[in-house]
């Protein structure tokens, strides 16, 4: 009998630590790390709650966002001095996709070896943040100092953390890349705001009439922005010699934003001898994600060589 109970205990606490591995395994793999201890220019709304919609069980979109969060992917085998990817899901700047274009892309990532972090950011509203303007690009600025400033514990290279943003998310990517010395907040860190590249795809670039994707721009900017705000956040203009090299993705037959977005901020980044690459598909509509059909579904192996042959 004693035997038997010393077998039963060793096999108890050997289930308890295989457990114990798997559940610390699931838990380095998706860790939620809450962005701020104080969110700057915050207007508390008792009555303005998260909503998220589920399918089997699985978030896909959420809005109302309150507490800004990273959510960091890590793949199986880590190495030093690798690549990190902060990731924007799209949404018009009024919700957040944040399945399509934010946890299935960072798996993704993950398949390639690179870590990758989605960012649940909050969306421009006057009811929670004082500026509605700056509060998507603080949430942005402070997920890639936090990247950089805790890069040494995850073997991220502090000088190959890339941004990547979807529509309204590729908005706030191009904003973070040519607004990232602006003191938009105060940050506890003193690491740079600057991505080291960016990745956008289908995005919305520009703020001006004529091309943005109005929804975009009426969320972020309101009803009758001035034009100097107007150009402002029109980030093709925006661009200098110090702006992070890109990898740009557009289909021609989007008709939601319009390739002209992706097109404009590419000839401002080759005009300022910045390295850009740009992809226009001939179809693919808009809000395609990883890839659907058509040839904008190739755009992930076009991405990952360019990732490739630029040492990322």
């Amino acid at each position: 009998m004693k035997n038997i109970k010393n077998k039963f205990g060793r096999k108890t606490a050997f289930s308890i630590i295989l457990f114990s591995s798997i559940l610390f395994h699931c838990t380095a793999q998706n860790q939620v790390i809450q962005l701020w201890n104080k969110i700057p220019d915050e207007i508390k709304a008792g009555d303005y709650k998260e909503k998220e919609v589920t399918n089997d069980g699985k978030v896909q979109s959420t809005s109302l966002v309150t507490i800004p969060t990273l959510t960091a992917f890590f793949p199986s085998i880590t190495k030093p001095n690798q690549t990190a990817v902060i990731i924007l899901p799209g949404g018009g700047y009024q919700h957040l996709a944040i399945d399509k274009e934010g946890t299935k892309v960072a798996q993704w990532f993950n398949t390639l070896g690179i870590p990758a972090f989605v960012l649940k950011y909050r969306l421009p509203s006057d009811l929670i943040m004082k500026n509605k303007n700056i509060g998507p690009l603080q949430d942005a600025q402070e997920a890639i100092r936090y990247v950089r400033q805790n890069a040494a514990k995850w073997n991220i290279d502090p000088n190959k953390i890339g941004i990547l943003g979807f529509s309204a998310g590729g908005h706030l990517a191009s904003t973070a890349s040519t607004h990232y010395d602006d003191k938009v907040y105060e940050s506890a860190y003193k690491v740079s705001a600057r991505p080291d590249f960016s990745l956008l795809i289908y995005p919305v670039i520009s703020m001006e009439n004529q091309i943005t994707h109005k929804g975009s721009q009426i969320n972020l900017l309101g009803n009758n922005p001035s034009q100097n705000l107007i150009d402002s956040f029109s980030n093709e203009k925006m661009v200098t010699a110090q702006t992070p090299p890109a990898f740009l993705i557009h289909a021609t037959d989007d008709t939601v934003v319009i390739p002209e977005n992706s097109i404009n901020y590419y000839l401002a980044l080759k005009k300022n001898g910045v390295a850009a690459e740009l992809h226009l598909y001939e179809k693919g509509g808009h809000g395609f994600g990883l890839g659907v059909n058509h040839t904008s579904k190739n755009w992930t192996r076009d991405c990952e060589e360019w990732l490739k042959a630029n040492g990322y």
